[in-house]
């Protein structure tokens, strides 16, 4: 056993943060994002368990087979907490549904619930505990992509939107599975052992990489660190210092590890994560938002637009610029908020609908403008009507923001849609009810029925 000279204090200070996490009881406000982050991405992966990467994932889950620990909800499929974390993960971001942290550049929710839901389940843990352990992975793994230069890490082609969301799910997969102070450092040597992802998701196509490189692979790791040490494994004890360590292989120059411990217990990263009322990608949520408030506030009509112009931070325009999944196309999404004044769960993923006559046409007066000296999230919309008047909207805080968020309300109609074309509309009301009521549910795996259709 090594002495606490060879352990850095960030690495004392975080392995015991995390092993006494449920010890730790959640302020009110807290307990209450945790169960809209939580219920929000349950909606996601039960949604996207029906659509083509999370078709993928529960096909891939079925073929594994194994002892029965955890549910793919959405499916009939119960498996090893694992192959669920890996499954659940890539359903919660199947499309652009779940959540998102702008300070990681990542989508938390994704991997963490999943992981946390997953060792909930296998080792009956009550609806606090796993409210608690979702609350710390997201604690964790928004700290971790800012400790390593977030803006440099990325654009030195490694992905944020993996690194951030392991450490997360790690964290509160550990603690779930009753790992002590010495074991939660060995399992977070062998969640830096998996840390892994490049950019290039960007170039995929059908979203299923994307879908793994997100939610999938990160939640998947982060249970396998922990349930191999539950298992007995022993590791390195500091991986975050010494020879080679974690930070000198990714940010030789500017790691800050001591961020991993700032605010804690006093900042909830989960409090600073968007929920997205748009299902689409996270840069068209101010466009959506724009160009709605344009709209509706001046009455336009389609015939009545002769240039949309939408001015976007250079750092993400190229994420959005003609996609061919509707979704993520910012010039098609602009495009049917002109037309319906709205979008929903449906037309944000009718991509049959980016062939439409009337859809090709007004297109052809929407043009993205890159602009170098934009923030990110804070695009510009500029419309110019054929009476020759201008209009010009900012959107400074998206709703679902933490300075403009959704309600209570809104979460649960927004759930409910989402649960109820797949679970129906009975077990949708319930499970929505069961979350509201997380303090209450005595072993997270008595939702389990509400979860299968």
């Amino acid at each position: 056993m090594s002495t606490n000279d060879e352990i850095c204090p960030v690495m004392q200070d975080l392995s015991l943060y995390i092993a006494e996490a449920l010890q730790k009881p959640l302020p009110d406000y807290v307990m209450e994002k945790a169960k809209q982050h939580s219920l929000d991405t349950l909606a996601a992966m039960v949604s996207g368990a029906k659509m083509l990467p999370g078709e993928m994932a529960v096909k891939y889950a079925r073929m594994q087979g194994g002892v029965e620990e955890a549910t793919v909800p959405g499916s009939d499929v119960v498996t090893t907490a694992t192959v669920a974390a890996l499954a659940n993960g890539m359903t919660a971001h199947a499309d652009e549904t779940d959540d998102s942290h702008l300070a990681s550049r990542s989508h938390l929710g994704c991997a963490v619930v999943p992981a946390a839901l997953a060792i909930a389940e296998k080792d009956g843990r009550s609806g606090t505990e796993f409210a608690q352990a979702v609350t710390l992975g997201y604690d964790i793994g928004g700290r971790m992509t800012p400790a390593l230069n977030v803006n440099r890490f990325y654009m030195a082609g490694h992905s944020t939107h993996t690194f951030a969301p392991l450490f997360g799910a790690s964290a509160a997969a550990s603690t779930l599975a009753g790992l002590n102070q010495d074991q939660v450092r060995w399992a977070l040597s062998y969640t830096a052992q998996q840390a892994s992802g490049v950019n290039c998701w960007a170039r995929d196509a059908d979203h299923i990489e994307k879908a793994f490189d997100f939610g999938g692979m990160a939640a998947r790791n982060g249970v396998a660190a922990a349930t191999m040490v539950q298992a007995g494994f022993t590791g390195v004890e500091d991986v975050f210092s010494g020879p080679r360590n974690y930070f000198f292989a990714f940010a030789p120059d500017d790691a800050q590890p001591e961020l991993l411990l700032e605010g804690l217990q006093e900042r909830y990263e989960i409090a600073c994560t968007n929920i997205k009322k748009w299902s689409v990608g996270s840069p068209i949520q101010a466009v959506l938002d724009s160009t709605q408030a344009i709209v509706v506030e001046n009455d336009l009509k389609p015939e009545d637009i002769d240039r949309l112009e939408i001015h976007m931070s250079d750092q993400e325009s190229h994420v959005v610029d003609s996609r061919h999944m509707s979704d993520i196309n910012v010039q098609h999404m602009a495009t049917v908020m002109v037309l319906d004044r709205t979008v929903s769960f449906h037309s944000a993923h009718d991509n049959e609908r980016m062939n439409d006559a009337d859809v090709l046409e007004l297109k052809k007066h929407v043009h993205l403008m890159p602009t170098p000296d934009l923030e990110r999230r804070k695009p510009i919309i500029k419309i110019k009507t054929k009476d020759g008047k201008e209009h010009e909207h900012q959107t400074l805080a998206v709703r679902g923001t933490p300075d403009n968020p959704m309600t209570r309300e809104e979460i649960d109609e927004k759930a409910f849609d989402l649960f109820a074309g797949v679970l129906g509309e009975d077990k949708g009301r319930k499970l929505i009810d069961a979350f509201w009521d997380i303090e209450n549910v005595k072993n997270m795996r008595d939702l389990r029925p509400l979860m299968i259709p």
